[in-house]
């Protein structure tokens, strides 16, 4: 929406907004973006600052992929989080969600700011909600919902100090951006092919990174099937081979196509055709011809399964700031599952120290390129390592432009110890010289958890002595908390001295949800 300038600071006009994805829009979003620049240098570093920082943790992907993800809009929650920046004394928040969120829960977020009352937090809090649980991004429930829009500007004492965070940047978010009249830290929108699987693939191969042998921009079962016969040509022993729908995430959108045993090369074409439509499909609930309708409106690649005894998942997660500057923030080995481990389910932090640093050099070629063509925030480059004759091969899979299931958990861990990730050797050091290490998950779901309300889980973590305590900076951080109830999942994130020890605390919280919810309430209120 424009704006005039009134006593100093950027005030709100009540002229019609700019058409979404009009050029006056795109103009106006670019002209907010080069604002960061000064907030970045002068707002950021200073923990005194007056600034706001508005909040909108929606999921802007695909719909129908979306869907699939069990208790999605609760996925909201993994940002609050960043409640922990109410740690600085004179920082505001604007927090949107879809569904009103537990006082319980935002009450448990508020409990681990360091040296801050929760009551001077909460006077800095704002938390709205659209009242909306429908599959609509929570972006797009904002935009239809102007009063909404209305309410956050009012909390909004000066834009000039004041950005947006999101979880992925689209064309909504850019439209509430300029609706709101602040930057969003993230990417312009018209680089958003740079996160899609074709967009990896291209880049990849224009730095020069190493990536499993492949065919994108495909959209027709086809091209699909020409692309496979390509891929067993090229190497006659391959087994399998990976179908992905651009916009897919955490291996929802992919698919396997398993190739037949001995058949000839003058049948092979044949055989593929024949075989195609019953590839197996990751995502539950999904038939074969809505995976080939939905490839064929979004587009997508397939690309070879890398087979290996030993093979590890690593991910480096990027930022690069206003500046231009390229950050490595983190390295997390990433655990998948499902019959040809295509679903993320949980991370370890930080990455095996035998690969680290080398996924780490690739991963910072790939930042200099995004870097040229204008991207910016927070990114992940997910790796395929594999080990043989006594070496490491490492295979870029994919860029997620956006934030992901690794953002939150080092951002707790960041928050709560004010410790540094060095790249150099793969360790996380704290201010007390200490080395810490988590596991982390969003997936840690039982039907017996059903009906474990966010009080309940609170309870029963203090009595188990499992909540993360500031003393000894060991212990474990949940989240998804809102899904518990309905769901029976949650996340959680156990953060301790060595990965031995985050693996044994999140065995033992596992083993502690499992009894609470067998023997039934037992202790005295």
């Amino acid at each position: 929406m424009p704006t005039h300038i009134h006593a100093g600071k950027r005030c709100f006009s009540q002229q019609p907004a700019f058409a979404p994805g009009s050029d006056e829009e795109k103009k106006n979003f670019k002209a907010l973006q080069q604002e960061l620049t000064f907030q970045f240098q002068n707002d950021f570093p200073d923990r005194l600052a007056s600034k706001t920082v508005v909040i909108v943790p929606s999921l802007t992907l695909d719909r129908e992929i979306l869907t699939k993800l069990k208790g999605q809009v609760y996925y909201e929650e993994r940002m609050l989080c960043l409640l922990m920046l109410l740690r600085m004394p004179q920082t505001n928040i604007v927090f949107v969600s879809s569904l009103p969120i537990d006082q319980v829960i935002v009450d448990y977020y508020l409990h681990f700011l360091p040296g801050i009352p929760s009551h001077h937090a909460r006077q800095r809090l704002t938390m709205l909600s659209c009242h909306d649980a429908s599959t609509k991004s929570l972006t797009e429930k904002i935009l239809q919902r102007p009063r909404l829009i209305n309410r956050i500007r009012q909390r909004i004492s000066d834009a000039r100090h004041c950005h947006l965070v999101c979880f992925n940047v689209t064309e909504f978010e850019r439209t509430l951006a300029v609706q709101l009249a602040i930057p969003v830290y993230g990417c312009d929108p018209d680089l958003l092919y740079l996160g899609s699987k074709t967009g990896s693939r291209t880049l990849f191969r224009n730095c020069g990174i190493p990536m499993p042998d492949g065919v994108e921009n495909l959209h027709t079962q086809n091209e699909i099937a020409d692309a496979l016969y390509q891929l067993k040509q090229n190497n006659p022993l391959l087994r399998k081979a990976v179908i992905k729908i651009n916009e897919g995430f955490g291996g929802e959108g992919n698919a396997v196509y398993t190739y037949q045993n001995n058949v000839g090369e003058a049948e092979l074409k044949e055989s593929i055709n024949m075989s195609l439509p019953y590839i197996h499909i990751i995502a539950d609930n999904v038939n074969h011809k809505q995976f080939f309708n939905k490839f064929e409106n979004l587009g997508g690649i397939v690309e070879a399964f890398i087979d290996g005894d030993i093979k590890a998942s690593p991910s480096v997660q990027c930022r690069i700031n206003p500046l231009g500057k390229i950050e490595i923030i983190s390295t997390h080995d990433q655990f998948l599952s499902g019959e040809d481990n295509q679903v993320f389910i949980g991370a370890s932090f930080p990455a095996s120290a035998a690969y680290s640093v080398e996924v780490v050099t690739m991963a910072t070629h790939v930042a200099k390129g995004m870097a040229v063509l204008g991207a910016l925030g927070r990114f992940s480059i997910d790796f395929l390592s594999v080990f043989k004759n006594n070496e490491w091969t490492h295979y870029a899979i994919e860029i997620n432009l956006r934030k992901g299931g690794t953002t939150h958990p080092f951002l707790m861990l960041q928050f709560l110890t004010d410790g540094m990730y060095d790249a150099e050797t793969s360790t996380y050091l704290m201010p007390n010289g200490q080395h810490r290490c988590y596991f982390a998950s969003d997936n840690v779901v039982s039907p017996a958890y059903i009906g474990l309300t966010p009080s309940d889980l609170i309870d029963i973590a203090m009595f188990h002595g499992l909540i993360y305590d500031s003393t000894t900076q060991e212990g474990v951080m949940f989240h998804l908390i809102g899904a518990l109830s309905q769901y029976g999942k949650l996340g959680m994130v156990c953060i301790a001295t060595s990965h031995e020890r985050a693996k044994m605390l999140y065995e033992r919280t596992i083993a502690m949800l499992d009894y609470e919810s067998y023997i039934g309430p037992q202790r005295t209120e």
